[in-house]
């Protein structure tokens, strides 16, 4: 029997503000562990939380760039349950009235289109983080809490279960996290923990409607491991079908070390959190001109862009796609086209030198050595014919190290094309006389010796002939000898 799967997500987002969402504490990553903590995010007696206005602004953002309807009245709820990461055994979330309702976003998968419904966003706050001592929660000794994130502000984006494949759903995890940076409310690092996914997978056979038995996988922390846990899942749930098992309700944590999931504990019926509204935070109201003010000021979201950049720089859906799907690339793009730079050669020294030197080094978009003004600049050598290809890499390397202009490197190291033809004919007809069995291969019809010899030619050049022109005194060469 054939089977399909049937895919949720649930998506946390830390946002990204200076402070948390109930108190004054940084939400720097990487301090010592409990040194951001106060008496509020702890939940000490006597303590008032007070919200985050900033926190509010970011979820409207965030729900307007997802085609949400934004609640204009809206509230706070205890989340009650126990877990040692929870300081105050209930977790300050939103339940029956969340600040973003019903919206969506729209994905492609080799070719085809598809909507994915968001069912809800709200606004809640981060528990702490347990460090366990062992490869993973499942095989750790014991565990160490650190409360420093206790108190993030966090936006919740449950999705319907619209997808179908591991595919779909890291699309809409790669698009979600696209929207929100873009918009500004988060740096979406999924190794930093500020975009994290939990799962939620059930499969059935193929043409039926009805709903089966879903596992949840908690925390899946990489786009790689949120396609790997999904397929994983679906397989050993239809396997277990198919030998006549039963698929039971659970929550399990993937093991990346491993390719597997394993169970956690068992989730027979709905957890009751008995949820109650926030005795102290009162419920508020958005207003129409608050929102419009916000709607004001989103900017060019990705899909507008990728059609603008297919429109407007002539680029194909597939290259369009690649600038836009990450904000930072996308604007050092734009800022490269604006210096004059030709669109579709950007779009190939992007995505082969620039980020193969960005792999290599470790480094973020934002702290490229490589001004987008230099790298134009690079570009514009190669189409007038200065440098070629070959030389730019040379050259780029040298701007990647020294930071260096381009024509200044150039210059320095002499790597100017060699373009005149009379230099480059007597250079061409050494290397054929030098050569003789590629000539007596190239009139048998043997086409690499046309290669060989343009190999030997650039060889004695060191790389700085111009390979069209070379090209063209060769064939005319060969021919007539």
């Amino acid at each position: 029997m054939k089977y399909e799967a049937v895919i949720g997500l649930e998506v946390h987002t830390e946002l990204r503000t200076n402070t948390k969402i109930f108190c004054s504490c940084k939400t720097s990553f990487g301090a010592d562990p409990n040194t951001n903590v106060c008496p509020v995010c702890l939940g000490l007696p006597g303590v008032l939380p007070v919200l985050n206005e900033k926190v509010l602004e970011f979820a409207v953002r965030a729900g307007l760039a997802l085609n949400c309807k934004i609640a204009r009245y809206s509230k706070f709820d205890r989340k009650n349950y126990y877990y040692p990461d929870l300081p105050k055994d209930f977790q300050t979330s939103q339940f029956d009235l969340p600040i973003c309702g019903p919206g969506y976003l729209d994905i492609e998968v080799e070719g085809v289109k598809k909507r994915i419904n968001i069912t809800r966003a709200h606004m809640e706050e981060d528990a702490g983080k347990l460090v366990h001592h062992g490869t993973s929660i499942t095989d750790s000794d014991y565990s160490l809490v650190d409360y420093n994130r206790t108190g993030t502000p966090l936006l919740e984006i449950v999705s319907e279960p619209d997808m179908r494949s591991a595919e779909e759903a890291v699309a809409y995890m790669e698009k979600l996290r696209t929207i929100l940076q873009y918009v500004g409310i988060s740096d979406c690092k999924m190794e930093e923990g500020s975009l994290r996914c939990d799962a939620n997978i059930s499969v059935r056979p193929a043409g039926t409607t009805k709903l089966g038995t879903k596992t949840e996988i908690k925390n899946i922390n990489s786009f790689r491991g949120v396609g790997r846990a999904i397929e994983y899942e679906a397989i050993r749930q239809a396997e277990l079908l198919e030998e006549g098992g039963k698929v039971i309700q659970e929550t399990r944590t993937w093991d990346e070390k491993e390719g597997i999931t394993k169970s956690m504990r068992s989730k027979e019926e709905a957890n009751d959190y008995r949820y109650f509204p926030e005795p102290d935070l009162v419920p508020f109201t958005v207003s129409e001109e608050y929102i419009e003010n916000i709607n004001s000021t989103l900017p060019e979201l990705p899909d507008v862009r990728k059609a603008r950049y297919i429109k407007d720089f002539g680029l194909s859906s597939d290259d369009a796609e690649m600038m836009t799907n990450n904000k930072s690339l996308s604007d050092y793009f734009e800022e490269i086209v604006k210096v004059g730079a030709e669109p579709k050669a950007t779009v190939n020294w992007l995505m082969g030198e620039f980020m193969s030197h960005l792999s290599d080094s470790g480094l973020e978009i934002e702290d490229t050595p490589v001004t987008a003004k230099d790298l134009a600049s690079l570009l514009d050598l190669i189409s007038k014919g200065v440098i070629s290809g070959k030389i730019a890499k040379q050259v780029f390397k040298e701007m990647w190290e020294t930071h260096k202009e381009p024509a200044l490197i150039v210059k320095e190291k002499g790597l100017v094309q060699i373009s005149d033809t009379s230099a480059l004919e007597s250079i061409v007809d050494d290397v054929i006389l030098k050569n003789p069995q590629s000539v007596d291969d190239f009139k048998q019809g043997k086409k690499k010796a046309v290669g060989f010899l343009m190999g030997q030619i650039m060889k004695a050049t060191k790389g700085k002939a111009n390979p069209r022109v070379v090209n063209g005194i060769l064939l005319k060469k060969l021919q007539n000898v």
